[in-house]
This record gives structure tokens, C-alpha cells and sequence, in this order.
């Protein structure tokens, strides 16, 4: 398992996931436990239906492929685990540390190995939100995408007008870089888009302010 400092500080060491299906290793720190989402988990299944499902992710993402159910859910969830098999994606279940509760979700997509390079995306569950819970989750991420992974840069975009994640990026030093012109569907549809912000940041950006 990997510990890591409230500053993000210390250099741990990321020894690999049991899980065959799930090559990453699980991270530790800022009272939360990241681990692999168990597709034979009822709780892990139910959770990703209601994060899934929820009105304010709806609001601000809309799916290529849509969870409407358990079956829907159950199946989203192996095709992460088959996608993290090849290295290329690493989807974690963020939960409470003490309590193993499920809290949210927060990948890192797309690694380019050669490039050095990564996208992040995250949600929390409602009854989680208000508690820092994708701040914290997005510093450990980092942290590990910077060291362990060895990624130069690691970006993530939202959509305009969607200020709690804009904040939660540059809580952890990810630079306001621009905005993306119909870079993503519109709540709900896939025939019309709307804007995103991108943020970025670099291994060699200095450390937010703790």
C-alpha cells in the first residue's frame, strides 16, 4: 500500500495492486483510502449507479455510454477494469479510510507512457460533497502521477460555468490554461456541445500552498 504526507512531501514507495485485473497500487493518505472498484460489489455496483445517475454529475457530464441500472452499472465497471489491464487507465474507488465507505470515483485516463502525460476526471457521491473529499483525492492522484508513474503533465477539464471543480483544480496546482470550444456534449444530449476550461500541471510546477 503507498502512505503519503499531508503536504505531499515524501517520496512513498507504490508496490503493485493484488488484484490481476487492476495492475495500480492502492493509495493511502488525507484520510482516504483509493482501491480498486469490485464489479462483483453489491455496494461498489450501487455506488456507481448513484454517482452515475446523480442530477449534478448529469449536469455537468453526459456519458458515451449510459448507466441506467445495476446490469448497466455492473458492466461499466468491468470495462474499467478490462481498460486498466492494458495500463492505459487507472479508475479508483475513493473511500473513507476509517470507515471503508464509498465516497466517490476518480480516474486517471489516457496514460501515454511515451508522451508522459494523463487525463483525470472525478465525482462525489452527494452525501460526501462539501467534505474535500475530490481535493484530497485529486493530491494523492497527483502525487503518484508525478512520482510512481513517472508523468510529466497531467490535465483535466470540466465544463464552463462548473466552478466547484474549476476550484478543486487549482486547489491542487492545476493552471487555468484556456478554454476548449465544443469539447463536450451538453447536459443530456450527444448532438450539441458546450465549452470546457482545461487545467494542467507539470512535474515541474512548484507545489500548491499547503
Amino acid at each position: 500500500m503507498a502512505h503519503i504526507d499531508d503536504q505531499h512531501r515524501t517520496g512513498p514507495s507504490f508496490p503493485p495492486s493484488p488484484s490481476p485485473r487492476f495492475p495500480f497500487p492502492e493509495l493511502h493518505g488525507h484520510g482516504l483510502r483509493l482501491r480498486a472498484w469490485d464489479a462483483e460489489s453489491d455496494v461498489d455496483v450501487e455506488s456507481w449507479l448513484r454517482g452515475c445517475t446523480d442530477p449534478e454529475f448529469r449536469r455537468w457530464n453526459t456519458p458515451l455510454i449510459p448507466v441506467t441500472d445495476a446490469d448497466s452499472a455492473r458492466a461499466s465497471l468491468l470495462s474499467k477494469a478490462a481498460q486498466a489491464e492494458d495500463g492505459s487507465m487507472a479508475t479508483y474507488c475513493v473511500t473513507d479510510a476509517g470507515t471503508g465507505v464509498p465516497l466517490g470515483q476518480i480516474g486517471v485516463n489516457a496514460i501515454h507512457e511515451v508522451l508522459g502525460r494523463a487525463r483525470i476526471g472525478y465525482w462525489v457521491l452527494p452525501e460526501a460533497r462539501g467534505q474535500g473529499v475530490a481535493t484530497r483525492a485529486l493530491a494523492l492522484v497527483t502525487h503518484w502521477g508525478h512520482t510512481d508513474l513517472g508523468l510529466h503533465r497531467l490535465e483535466l477539464d470540466h465544463a464552463v460555468g462548473h466552478d466547484a471543480s474549476c476550484r478543486v483544480a487549482e486547489r491542487c496546482g492545476y493552471r487555468y490554461e484556456g478554454t476548449l470550444r465544443g469539447s463536450m456534449f451538453e447536459a443530456g444530449r450527444q448532438d450539441a456541445f458546450r465549452d470546457a476550461h482545461v487545467h494542467g500541471r507539470l512535474a515541474t510546477d512548484p507545489l500548491p500552498s499547503p
